[in-house]
């Protein structure tokens, strides 16, 4: 992985979105944390990291930013995180409400498909969750992986380099976070190059 691939992480108020920050500088990245109202011709990465945060998808979404225009108009792979999960997923025609069962702590995650993100890993792991608020559909994408409680852990869109997961990769509690993390700035890159 070249030290030049900058993926920057985009603030949505997550508690963890400095760790985000650590653990992509840590796999080798530029990175850097910027407000999520940062004009999209002015956002000069190769990948993006939405971060987590507090906002309520039904009816807090303007909090996040200018997350929509970066989905439409950022060009580069995405991950969104939690709370940027459930934005990709309703900005595509997809839904997304409270959950039947609001997740905190650790959860069994099972990889139904491993595309980049999860190449390598096991097909069943912890991760760490906290969420009130869950995808309930996302039809302009693959489901990538599931909980007993969440049937929408983790998508990648059928045509953009946009991904999403429910949980959090960068906590230390989540097995295999820091490769998650990895995979993705290897699809940045990969992305780069062509």
């Amino acid at each position: 992985m070249s030290k030049l691939v900058k993926v920057y992480v985009v603030d949505n108020g997550g508690q963890w979105t400095h760790r985000i920050w650590r653990v992509l500088r840590e796999i080798g990245c530029d990175s850097k944390i910027i407000p999520n109202n940062s004009p999209v011709d002015e956002v000069d990465a190769d990948g993006l990291v939405f971060s987590g945060g507090a906002p309520r998808i039904a009816w807090e979404s303007p909090k996040l930013g200018n997350c929509i225009d970066y989905l439409e108009h950022f060009g580069g792979p995405i991950l969104g995180e939690c709370v940027g999960l459930q934005l990709m997923a309703i900005h595509f025609g997809g839904k997304a409400g409270p959950s039947e069962i609001a997740e905190y702590g650790l959860s069994k995650l099972r990889v139904v498909e491993e595309d980049d993100l999860f190449r390598g890993l096991p097909k069943d792991f912890l991760v760490w969750e906290s969420h009130n608020d869950e995808v309930k559909t996302a039809p302009s994408f693959r489901i990538l992986a599931v909980s007993e409680n969440c049937k929408i852990q983790a998508i990648k869109h059928e045509k953009r380099p946009y991904y999403g997961v429910q949980f959090h990769p960068e906590v230390n509690d989540t097995e295999y976070g820091e490769d998650i993390l990895r995979n993705f700035v290897d699809a940045v890159e990969s992305h780069r190059r062509r």
